[in-house]
């Protein structure tokens, strides 16, 4: 069932286009994600689906029992009440039915209805029908239900008292998701639901999204959680949005074969147009040939040429050098205690950083990461222990907090202030590597995005050249592209690095090694964030069975059996039946690309029986496209709940 279709929807701010002619459709539990830079309009198309800002053309349809929840970005819960009463309060109705089925019992209890039978069986029959109706309502799981929500997004008993008015910024967005969550809507929409989530939240939030009975439509930078939960991408570029079947990875594969197709398609129509160009231009003028040139100048005015598929978006270009190398030895740290005064937050951390690691930081939201890097840059005290630095060690900081930013100055002196003898040009030149061009780089720095705050200060920590990067949470405010030029700079840099991240997806192409923070502790794992998982879930295991809370049972799994016989041929099946599709898709792809070819020559496109031919043979083609791309992902799916 269709749950939302949009329809040629536009819409412009002060003359300038945000979105033309959008279509984009969802349908029953279908997962669908919003990409594109900052900017390109996501959180503008999601605003006008949740009916919170008007359009200029196109149609939005939802069907009428289709119940709507909208998060959106930045968004916090504001209330008088307790945590506990609020979260309750989405299921007042079920409360009421509740206090209804204890006066339906009183009544039957009631001597004066128990004994009259007509009576008591009109009560006990209103009593089996609400309590039928209370129990498929969720009626006797709600309290749990709660209790699981709040559990996963870090609240705890003890938290339940609490009054909203007294929590953090941060704490209110997640309570306001949870209470999302809770509701369950037909239709669940939400902008950047990852922020302010720590690892363990977030892997609570896939589980319960991958599971969760509506349709999903997410606007996301974090591109490890779209891995995990989406099955449609709809890509937000120049004003137009286009539509990918598979999660982000599918998404990044389907859309560089994309630009390999357009890129020769779009060189054969600017050969075909410079012909055209170069006849009109020698024979325009010509008494004999001047019909024959205005008649091509017209099918060159008529022509709906493409645009370059390299369009006019422009990527961030920078990376980071170093003046001179450290020693072997960067940093040991060991029995560190920090915190703040009258307050230690985490204790007995060691560990040691060697020259080229790739270390991330990893544990839960108030642990102390980004303390530890104060720390360790001398921004704060440390409260015990000891830090012991290198020998030409060079370090270089970033602060998701912005902090060393001045707002009262211009981009173009934040920079030129702190390199004095670099000339207006070199300066100009490091910013516009930045996508600060023109008047851009007069902003100041209070007026900047979050997304540009980021970029000026990663411009300030690559002019330091510094041999050791300390890096807090860097891809926060970033848009997918500048995360992806972000990543390639890390990687080819010659240097160490010692980050705090929640980008699990940045972590694993970047870490060589893992620090999980807790407490009272920090544990050191080798390789990248999956290995981390992987490890992690092995010593659970170990201390559980160590504990002898898992009894050790010797499972003989028999080959001959009947079940794994029928699995294993239903698996073989699918297989096929995938394989089949892998190798009909590229085919129709290519049927599209030649009639979508065709339909761009001069010649047929005066044709115009030839072009609506081939207009129905391209429709056709991109509905058989549709079939075939939901029919791998049902078998997909199918393959998956086999192999698990």
């Amino acid at each position: 069932m269709i749950v939302l279709q949009v329809n040629q929807v536009t819409k412009s701010f002060n003359g300038e286009d945000i979105l033309t002619n959008v279509k984009l459709e969802v349908q029953d539990r279908d997962r669908v994600a919003l990409v594109g830079r900052n900017g390109a309009g996501k959180s503008t198309l999601l605003k006008i689906i949740a009916g919170e800002m008007s359009y200029d053309s196109g149609d939005i349809i939802m069907p009428k029992n289709i119940r709507l929840g909208y998060l959106e970005q930045h968004a916090g819960l504001e209330s008088k009440l307790s945590i506990w009463e609020e979260m309750k309060s989405i299921f007042n109705h079920l409360i009421e039915s509740e206090k209804e089925l204890r006066s339906l019992e009183t009544q039957m209890a009631d001597p004066s209805v128990y004994e009259d039978a007509d009576a008591y069986a009109r009560v006990a029959a209103a009593y089996d029908e609400l309590q039928l109706a209370f129990n498929e309502a969720g009626g006797y799981r709600y309290e749990s239900d709660i209790r699981s929500i709040l559990h996963g997004m870090r609240f705890f008993p003890d938290d339940y008292d609490k009054p909203v008015t007294a929590l953090s910024g941060g704490q209110k967005t997640r309570l306001a998701l949870a209470k999302m969550l809770l509701s369950k809507p037909d239709l669940l929409i939400l902008d950047e639901p990852t922020n302010h989530l720590d690892i363990e939240t977030l892997n609570f939030l896939e589980n319960y999204l991958k599971n969760y009975s509506g349709a999903i439509l997410i606007v996301s930078h974090d591109r490890y959680f779209l891995d995990q939960v989406v099955n449609f991408v709809y890509e937000v570029s120049r004003h137009n949005v286009t539509r990918y079947v598979g999660n982000y990875s599918n998404y990044l594969d389907q859309k560089a074969k994309n630009y390999e197709l357009d890129k020769k398609m779009y060189e054969k129509q600017q050969e075909e147009k410079a012909k055209l160009e170069d006849f009109v231009n020698r024979n325009l003028a010509r008494a004999s040939t001047t019909k024959m040139a205005q008649s091509r100048r017209k099918v060159i005015e008529k022509t709906d040429w493409m645009d370059s598929p390299d369009g006019d978006e422009k990527s961030a270009s920078f990376g980071f050098t170093i003046d001179r190398p450290s020693g072997n030895d960067v940093l040991r740290l060991e029995e560190v205690s920090v915190g703040y005064p009258g307050k230690t937050v985490s204790s007995n951390i060691s560990f040691s950083v060697y020259k080229q690691d790739r270390i991330a930081l990893v544990g839960p939201n108030g642990v102390g990461k980004s303390t530890l890097l104060k720390t360790i840059m001398k921004q704060l005290e440390d409260a015990g222990g000891k830090i012991q630095y290198g020998t030409n060690v060079q370090f270089g900081y970033y602060d998701q907090e912005q902090a060393a930013l001045t707002g009262n100055k211009t981009a173009l002196l934040e920079l030129w202030d702190e390199w004095p003898l670099m000339n207006e040009k070199d300066v100009r030149t490091v910013l516009g590597r930045f996508l600060f061009s023109g008047d851009d780089v007069q902003k100041t720095v209070s007026t900047l995005s979050g997304g540009e705050k980021a970029r000026l200060a990663l411009a300030k920590l690559m002019l330091l050249k510094a041999n050791t990067l300390v890096l807090d949470e860097p891809t926060n405010h970033l848009d997918l592209d500048s995360k992806e030029v972000l990543e390639n700079a890390l990687l080819d840099f010659p240097g160490t690095i010692l980050f705090v991240s929640h980008d699990r997806y940045f972590i694993n192409r970047i870490a060589t090694k893992v620090i999980e923070l807790s407490n009272d502790n920090a544990a050191l794992f080798l390789g990248d964030y999956d290995y981390y998982l992987e490890k992690k879930l092995e010593l659970e295991e170990l201390a559980l069975e160590s504990a002898g809370a898992i009894e050790k049972a010797v499972v003989v799994k028999p080959s001959t059996s009947t079940i794994d016989k029928e699995a294993k041929k239903k698996e073989r099946q699918l297989r096929r039946q995938l394989e089949e599709l892998e190798s009909q898709i590229p085919l129709v792809d290519t049927e599209i690309a030649s009639i979508e070819e065709k339909l761009c020559d001069p010649e047929i496109f005066q044709d115009h029986e030839a072009v609506q031919q081939l207009q129905k043979e391209l429709d056709q083609l991109k509905e058989k496209q549709d079939d075939l791309s939901n029919e791998w992902l049902e078998l997909q799916e199918q393959l998956e709940e086999i192999v698990s």
